[in-house]
């Protein structure tokens, strides 16, 4: 099982867990990222995510499918978030299964880095002094973040 999806509505990462819950796995890693309150020492009130939906969503199955090949797993989904968020929403989850942990892992990981890199989303940070600033995603935050 695969699936991708840009949404608009709140990612629930209990629900991704249970629909590729299955007694042959014994690992499901889930990623979940979510918003914070503070960016490269700003504090952030909100963000906005936008995003080329057709290529997005085109550049998330290839993605998904090198995930898929590079680490054996059985079923990895995505949804992405666009839209306004507020503090603590999720913006992002993956959640991965295989038979052993290393390669759900590995492939949450290898998938949140490629999204990063190579899908057409982008985020406006609103900021609690008022202003508000487009983030290039590819750009390293602090050390702690990477």
């Amino acid at each position: 099982m695969k699936r991708v999806a840009l949404v608009t509505r709140a990612i629930d990462p209990a629900a991704l867990i249970a629909s590729i819950a299955s007694t042959g796995y014994g690992a499901i890693c889930l990623f979940a990222g979510t918003v914070r309150d503070t960016s490269d020492g700003r504090g952030v009130s909100a963000i906005d995510y936008s995003s080329y939906t057709a290529m997005a969503e085109a550049e998330l199955e290839r993605i998904v499918d090198e995930a898929e090949d590079r680490f054996g797993v059985s079923a990895l989904i995505v949804e992405h978030r666009v839209g306004p968020l507020s503090l603590g929403d999720v913006s992002v989850a993956i959640a991965a299964a295989h038979a052993h942990r290393a390669p759900a892992l590995d492939c949450t990981r290898y998938v949140i880095e490629e999204i990063k890199k190579r899908v057409p989303i982008w985020k406006m940070e609103h900021y609690i002094d008022g202003t508000r600033e487009w983030v290039d995603p590819t750009r390293p935050t602090g050390v702690a973040h990477r």
